[in-house]
C-alpha cells in the first residue's frame, strides 16, 4: 500500500517555517504497514494543488494533505478538493456545531467567516477537529483515500492519532513491517559499509539496510516486509545482532534513540551521575540531555565558561594554565573536566573547549580546533580534533563526538 502526501502552504515554501508534519506522518504511516512513495509541498495556488492531487492519485492509493484549512482567503484547499471532485461545498452541521462550541467557550463573536469553515465537500466524510475550527475531510473516490487535514501540527497529530490511523488500518488489509536501529559513533559510514558488507550481502530480498549518518554518527536501520510480525522479528534480531557483533564498540545502542538518551539509560541503569564543562558548545550538550524526561535522575548540570575568570572560578582552572596554554588546550581540557568532576560532584563528567568560528582561529589552532575531555575519579581521556569551518556543524560534531568518547569510558570502566 503506497502513500503520498502533499503539504501546501507558500510559507513552506519561503522557508517560513520547515515542513515537520510530513517526516511525522511518514513515520506513523510507515509504523502501520504503508510506504510513503514522495512527499511534495506545494504553493496556494488552485492548480497547482490540483496538478499535485491528480498526480499522486497516479502515484499513491492514499493521498494525504495537509494545510489550507484555515477561515482567510488564501486557504483554498476545500475548495479546490471540491472542484477536483466536482461536488459542491455543503454546510455539515456536527462541524457548524463543533465550530460554535469553541467560539462560545471563549465568549467570542461567531462570524460568518468562521460558520464558513463548517462547510465541506459534498463527497467527504468529515473528521472532527477536537483541537480547533477546522475538520479534517475523508475521501473514498474510485479506489483511493485521500485525507485532508489542518496544517496546524498538534490538531494534526490528534486527528491522525484518534481518526485517521485506525480508520486506515480498518480499511486496508496492511502488511507488517519490522524496523531495528543500531545507532553507531566514531566510524563513517563508507567504512562501515566495508565492514559489514558480506552480511548486508545475505540479506533476504524482505529485509533492507539504511545508512543514515549524521555529524559523528551513522544510524543502521534494518526493515523487514511480510505478513508474519513474529517472524520478521525473530529475522531482524538475528542480522541486528551480526551487525552488532561486527561492528563492535562503535555500536551505542540497538534501540531507536538519540545518543545521549541512551546514555542516560544506561548510567541511570548503572546509578552514575554526569556534569559538564562547556566553552565552544555554549550549552548544547546540556540541552541535549536537558530535553529528556527524567534525565535529573543523572545529570546534576554544570557550567558554561566561555571567559578565563569563569573557567577558574567555576572549574578551578589555574590562571598559569590558562596564560600559559591557552583556552584551546589539552591542559586547560583536563583542568576543566576534572574541576567539573570535584566542584558538580558528579561520577562522570565531560569538558569541550575550542574554536567554533566563524572567528578567532590562529595558525596554530585554526577554526574548528576542538579539546575534548572524558573522566571519572579513575581515568581521563583527552582529544584534540580538528572539524571544519562552519560554525554550528562544529558545535554539534563537538557534541556528538563528546558524547562518543563518554561512551567508551563507560564501557572501559563498567564493563
Amino acid at each position: 500500500m503506497l502513500a503520498e502526501i502533499i503539504t501546501i502552504g507558500d510559507e513552506i515554501l519561503i522557508g517560513q517555517i520547515v515542513d515537520t508534519n510530513s517526516a511525522w506522518i511518514a513515520q506513523q504511516l510507515n509504523a502501520i504497514g504503508i510506504r510513503v512513495k514522495q512527499i511534495s509541498s506545494v504553493s496556494d495556488d488552485k492548480q497547482h494543488i490540483l496538478n499535485a492531487l491528480a498526480e499522486a492519485a497516479k502515484r499513491a492509493d492514499i493521498i494525504v494533505i495537509t494545510g489550507g484549512l484555515g477561515p482567510t482567503k488564501d486557504d483554498i484547499t476545500k475548495s479546490t478538493i471540491a472542484e477536483y471532485f466536482n461536488v459542491p461545498l455543503v454546510r455539515n452541521q456536527q462541524t457548524l456545531d463543533n465550530v460554535a462550541q469553541i467560539f462560545a467557550k471563549y465568549n467570542r463573536p461567531l462570524l460568518e467567516v468562521n460558520i464558513r469553515q463548517a462547510d465541506v465537500p459534498e463527497n467527504c466524510e468529515v473528521i472532527i477537529n477536537n483541537n480547533g475550527t477546522a475538520p479534517g475531510m475523508w475521501f473514498n473516490e474510485q479506489g483511493k483515500v485521500y485525507i485532508s487535514m489542518p496544517g496546524v501540527p498538534h490538531e494534526m497529530m490528534y486527528m491522525m492519532e484518534e481518526v485517521v490511523l485506525p480508520k486506515l488500518k480498518n480499511t486496508f488489509s496492511l502488511p507488517a513491517i519490522v524496523h531495528k536501529t543500531i545507532l553507531t559513533v566514531g566510524e563513517g559510514e563508507s567504512f562501515l559499509a566495508e565492514k559489514i558488507a558480506d552480511i548486508e550481502s545475505s540479506l533476504p530480498a524482505h529485509i533492507k539496510l539504511a545508512y543514515l549518518p549524521k555529524l559523528g554518527s551513522v544510524r543502521l536501520r534494518l526493515s523487514a516486509f511480510g505478513n508474519d510480525e513474529q517472524v520478521l522479528r525473530q529475522e531482524v534480531e538475528l542480522f541486528a545482532g551480526q551487525l552488532t557483533e561486527r561492528i563492535g564498540k562503535a555500536v551505542v545502542t540497538d534501540t531507536d534513540v538519540p545518543i545521549e538518551k541512551a546514555i542516560l539509560d544506561e548510567m541511570e541503569a548503572k546509578g552514575l551521575t554526569l556534569s559538564v564543562a562547556e566553552s565552544c558548545t555554549g550549552g548544547y550538550i546540556s540541552h541535549l540531555f536537558t530535553q529528556h524526561p527524567g534525565s535529573s535522575k543523572v545529570f546534576f548540570g554544570g557550567a558554561i565558561s566561555y571567559s578565563y575568570d569563569l573557567k577558574e572560578s567555576l572549574l578551578g582552572v589555574k590562571n598559569e594554565t590558562l596564560w600559559s596554554h591557552g583556552a584551546v588546550s589539552r591542559e586547560t581540557v583536563v583542568e576543566m573536566v576534572e574541576g567539573a568532576l570535584i566542584n558538580f560532584k558528579s561520577d562522570y563528567a565531560v569538558a569541550v573547549t575550542g574554536v567554533a568560528g566563524p572567528g578567532g582561529g590562529t595558525d596554530d589552532k585554526p577554526v574548528g580546533t576542538v579539546w575534548i575531555a572524558v573522566a571519572n575519579s579513575k581515568k581521563t581521556f583527552a582529544h584534540k580534533y580538528t572539524f571544519g569551518k562552519k560554525r554550528m556543524q562544529n558545535i554539534e560534531r563537538t557534541a556528538i563526538t563528546a558524547l562518543g568518547m563518554l561512551v567508551k569510558l563507560l564501557r572501559d570502566t563498567h564493563q
